[in-house]
């Protein structure tokens, strides 16, 4: 088959959170499958892309409402991904560093609709001009959403009415809505059938998608249950189309997380010399924050927002040393700006205690895999999570609230065989309760190593979760 996936994230190009890592990977293991999988991503003027090595395949114009823009597409030739990746350049749009944020103000950039009505138009102008139509096209998230609204209803891309498509909802927190007069932006279409666009007398994106895409999809059973009782209004609508649904568990790119080969750490290990691997990246990591490594480590990595639990990290940090907790806390990430000024308080007040990089940092993220203890998950919401695998594979073990793909991978202690630390209810006490019991296990040296050593040898890895996909695609195509 051949499968086409659109995106405006695709790790190591661009990547804001979990979208980023699963299309840089999803294809890839298509591709060793025996599939044909390709990427259509927006080309950012980062410092990734500075140092690629492009071919320049089209130049362009495409229609914008009563105007239209100019577009590029370019392959890229170096390195290799493992997948064709297509890359969608469109003046004033995307040339500047962001993904979605201005990198110095933290805020959102103010053309977001003009931005990605644009990169959706674009790629399917690009996908309509191919001899080789794709069997399957794969669309990510509300940026990509109106795909395939336009694929089926645009007289532009009558050739591509019968082309099979997926929505995947990593987040369906964020729906793209914009008033209903931003629907004169799209290419001609039969106005009659304005209706699929529309959802709370808005443009909203998702719903969109949802009404129009063959399959739709999450990235994990637990967060399309979840969706379907609550998605900020778009749970009827997705109970309406439940026959279509499915969720299909992330899996991790187990080649480039493995503690074995991973370049950013000070020291590699495997399942068989853990206890030597970590104690050496946790010393380097202690180093780097001037933190004590004979304590328990406990580290948060991710965005600094509301969903993700981040406003409840700094209550849990002064409770843990008011309650008399002996350990460190690390956090890394970016996000909301007065959380930004609360962790840079807290650092200066819990000095030895807690530390924080207020940053995106690839690097430094693999070393806080390596070296931590424990990983911080108090999400309000997570699709799947990808970062409770990641500490799994690098033997550090997960402290997670129960929801989405959070409870989908992590099994309590206290069940059988269980191997990480969970709680229930969005709150400061069931938080420390978790980190409480963290603890107790940490001081358990023979029960924790066995804990470290079992994770490790569990199995996420995206072989798995791309069958899951090859039977999807398979289903759509009769």
């Amino acid at each position: 088959m051949h499968i086409v996936h659109i995106s405006a994230e695709c790790y190591p190009i661009a990547k804001a959170g979990g979208l980023g890592d699963v299309v840089g990977a999803l294809p890839k293991y298509l591709n060793q499958a025996g599939e044909t999988a390709k990427v259509i991503l927006p080309h950012y003027y980062n410092s990734w892309m500075e140092k690629a090595e492009t071919e320049l395949l089209l130049e362009e114009r495409a229609p914008f409402g009563q105007a239209s823009f100019a577009y590029r597409v370019s392959k890229l030739i170096q390195p290799d991904l493992g997948f064709e990746l297509f890359l969608i350049d469109i003046p004033g749009r995307f040339d500047r560093p962001g993904v979605y944020l201005d990198p110095w103000s933290g805020y959102a950039y103010w053309d977001e609709k003009e931005r990605f009505f644009s990169f959706q138009i674009a790629a399917l102008d690009w996908i309509n001009q191919q001899e080789n139509i794709p069997d399957i096209v794969h669309c990510h998230d509300h940026h990509t959403a109106l795909v395939p609204f336009m694929m089926t209803q645009s007289y532009r891309y009558e050739k591509l009415k019968h082309v099979p498509t997926v929505l995947t909802i990593h987040n369906g927190e964020y729906q793209g809505r914009y008033d209903m007069d931003s629907t004169a932006l799209l290419p001609d279409f039969d106005h009659y059938k304005i209706g699929l666009l529309d959802w709370d007398e808005t443009l909203n994106s998702l719903a969109a998608g949802i009404k129009t895409a063959w399959k739709v999809t999450t990235v994990s059973e637990g967060y399309m249950d979840e969706l379907q009782e609550y998605c900020h209004g778009l749970e009827h609508l997705l109970r309406a189309e439940s026959e279509k649904t499915l969720g299909i568990l992330n899996g991790i790119d187990s080649e480039i997380w493995d503690p074995a080969t991973d370049n950013y750490l000070e020291d590699h290990y495997s399942a068989k010399n853990y206890k030597s691997g970590k104690k050496k990246n946790k010393e380097k990591l202690c180093e780097h924050f001037s933190l004590t490594p004979e304590k328990p480590l406990f580290s948060f990595i991710g965005r600094l927002v509301r969903e993700k639990g981040a406003d409840l990290l700094p209550d849990l940090i002064k409770k843990s040393h008011s309650e008399g907790i002996d350990a460190n806390f690390i956090v890394l990430g970016t996000g909301e700006p007065s959380l930004h000024s609360v962790f840079e308080n807290l650092q200066n007040e819990y000095t030895g205690y807690f530390d924080s990089r207020l940053e995106y940092n690839e690097g430094l993220a693999h070393l806080i895999y390596a070296g931590s203890d424990f990983l911080l998950m108090p999400s309000r919401v997570e699709p799947c999570g990808l970062n409770q695998l990641y500490s799994m594979r690098y033997g550090t073990i997960p402290v997670v609230r129960k929801t989405g793909g959070l409870a989908d991978t992590v099994k309590d202690v206290q069940e059988e065989d269980g191997y990480g630390f969970v709680f229930g209810e969005f709150n400061l006490q069931e938080a420390f309760e978790a980190v409480e019991r963290a603890v107790e296990i940490f001081n358990k040296k023979r029960l924790f190593d066995n804990k470290r050593r079992h994770v490790m040898n569990l199995d996420f890895s995206w072989k798995k979760a791309a069958q899951n996909y090859i039977s999807m695609y398979k289903s759509m195509k009769g």
